[in-house]
């Protein structure tokens, strides 16, 4: 059903936008709270964009872009950051990849995909 990289949800800090994904509509609504907070909280810190995005394997990255020149954007920050979330929402970011796998990809929850034996 989903190939290459589909995007969960992201924050723009230039356009102060926050965006999810329609598809992850029915996601609980604490955790889509939990997802904006986030990002809309990274982008307050340390400027740019970020994505959560969903490799085709069912992993979920962090993407960040910012602005050619952008004196704004901490580029350190940035990378110590998505490693404070990672680590503290490491939690919520393995649910939202097995979420991903079982709905989207079709895996069973033991990681195989359907009617493979």
């Amino acid at each position: 059903m989903y190939n290459g990289k589909i995007v969960l949800c992201g924050a723009n800090s230039y356009e102060e936008k926050y965006y999810l994904n329609p598809d992850f509509e029915q996601l609980p609504d604490h955790v889509k709270d939990e997802l904006k907070i986030m990002c809309v909280l990274y982008v307050h810190d340390v400027g740019g964009i970020l994505t959560l995005v969903y490799e085709e394997s069912g992993e979920l990255c962090f993407e960040v872009t910012s602005a050619e020149g952008d004196p704004m954007f901490d580029e350190i920050g940035s990378a110590l950051k998505i490693k404070e979330l990672q680590r503290e929402k490491a939690e919520l970011l393995e649910s939202l990849q097995l979420y991903y796998r079982v709905f989207f990809l079709g895996e069973d929850p033991e990681g195989t995909k359907e009617g493979e034996t």
